[in-house]
């Protein structure tokens, strides 16, 4: 697969089939994600790879109520390492950190579809819920939730706008 046809047919899926996915796969997208920028090559990022049924669902009540968490074979919550992104001070911990794990997030993201699979990025939920429920030292901070499990159907296309610039 090219990666702009990957880019291109990524969509959010909210709807998985109950197929399992191995941990080897989701250890290779994980190795192949972690070449994503970072600031100063700090890799600030951890991956907390949820399979419990129970803090599934507990994750889903955290997102809110967002069931489609909780019916993932897997799910991933990825943490910025705020104790590495120090290392560049304030705007380390508040910004780079931030870019860094979302970089991260996409680059997961497009090969999980490459290998077939469906994610959807969670980013509404309650921090001290996730932080508190998967036991998370106080230097990760929780960024996204990621589903991930095989499309119980083909996910529509929503479209997009044409980029909004300012040519200077």
């Amino acid at each position: 697969m090219e990666l702009r046809d990957a880019i291109l047919e990524r969509r959010s899926v909210r709807s998985f089939r109950s197929d399992p996915v191995s941990e080897d796969l989701i250890d290779e997208l994980l190795s192949y994600a972690r070449w994503a920028p970072s600031a100063g090559n700090l890799q600030d990022w951890f991956v907390y790879v949820v399979r419990s049924e129970g803090i599934k669902r507990a994750l889903a009540n955290a997102a809110y109520g967002q069931d489609f968490v909780a019916e993932a074979p897997v799910v991933l919550v990825i943490a910025a390492d705020l104790e590495r992104a120090a290392h560049y001070g304030e705007r380390g911990v508040t910004l780079y950190s931030i870019q860094d794990t979302a970089a991260f997030t996409y680059a997961f993201m497009l090969l999980a579809h490459e290998k077939g699979l469906g994610t959807v990025w969670v980013g509404a939920f309650d921090e001290n819920a996730v932080r508190t429920l998967l036991d998370m030292p106080s230097h990760h901070r929780p960024v996204a939730i990621i589903p991930v499990g095989y499309p119980a159907h083909p996910p529509t296309n929503p479209g997009r706008e044409k980029v909004r610039k300012k040519i200077i």
